[in-house]
């Protein structure tokens, strides 16, 4: 699993919301957007990661970074979890974990003695150009939105 690095370009992609409209990463050409990675929508980690976005997204719209949740999740499945816990950002399905694979955090995982492939909680911040200007490893589900704003505060 090779993850993308910092100063590379962002794969160019186009997947369903939860409200099963394409989203591609190229309309928000001159924003910074934060492309995170998580395993498996209304799960208590992931609710906690999306939980905390949704209250930071106004000081992180301050900064001019969108929001883009992606994971393995029908867009039925995103819809639930979107309306469930009130999110207000796009979450993105990819069923086939292309787009992870192109970023990536798909790869082997290990949990409770088993192993199996998924998705490696990794976020992306892409500058306005479409490369990315950081990537975000090291955080808890609690204070990732913490760990991006810290970020973009000490620039």
């Amino acid at each position: 699993m090779k993850t993308l690095s910092v100063g590379e370009s962002a794969p160019q992609f186009s997947l369903l919301n939860q409200c099963k409209q394409s989203i591609a990463l190229n309309q928000f050409v001159g924003k910074k957007v934060l492309v995170y990675f998580y395993p498996k929508a209304l799960t208590p980690g992931c609710n906690t990661q999306a939980c905390g976005l949704r209250d930071s997204k106004t000081e992180l719209e301050k900064h001019g970074v969108v929001i883009l949740g992606i994971s393995p999740d029908s867009p039925e499945k995103l819809s639930k979890f979107s309306e469930k816990k009130a999110l207000n950002f796009h979450l993105l399905a990819d069923e086939d974990h292309q787009v992870a694979e192109q970023f990536g955090v798909w790869g082997e995982k290990k949990f409770l003695g088993k192993t199996y492939d998924g998705i490696h909680r990794i976020s992306f911040l892409i500058d306005e150009q479409g490369k990315v200007e950081q990537v975000f490893r090291q955080f808890k589900t609690s204070n990732h939105h913490q760990v991006v704003l810290d970020y973009l505060t000490q620039k």
